[in-house]
């Protein structure tokens, strides 16, 4: 499962959203995203586990509490062709 994690410190990287969702389950994979222009995290991130049940309930117990000082925000990440588009992201964009 497919794990996203909002409102992350700008502090927190990869590893340690591993070790935390670690003592829920074995992680596959666990990354930050930044910025491409910056370098500095976006404030959100993914992890990914394999065993459901455990993912589940690494959401449950995890959401709205703190890591590195801040509250965090954590759910089953949306698979990408679910998610919102506004109207600069259309191909009627490009019309001009």
């Amino acid at each position: 499962m497919n794990i996203f994690i909002a409102k992350l410190s700008y502090d927190t990287n990869s590893n340690d959203l591993e070790r935390v969702f670690e003592q829920f389950g074995e992680v596959s994979s666990s990354k930050v995203i930044m910025d491409y222009d910056t370098g500095r995290s976006k404030g959100y991130g993914f992890v990914e586990m394999d065993n459901d049940d455990a993912a589940l309930e690494a959401i449950h117990e995890l959401n709205e509490t703190e890591l590195d000082g801040r509250t965090i925000v954590v759910k089953k990440a949306r698979p990408r062709n679910s998610r919102p588009t506004n109207d600069y992201s259309r191909s009627s964009y490009n019309r001009w």
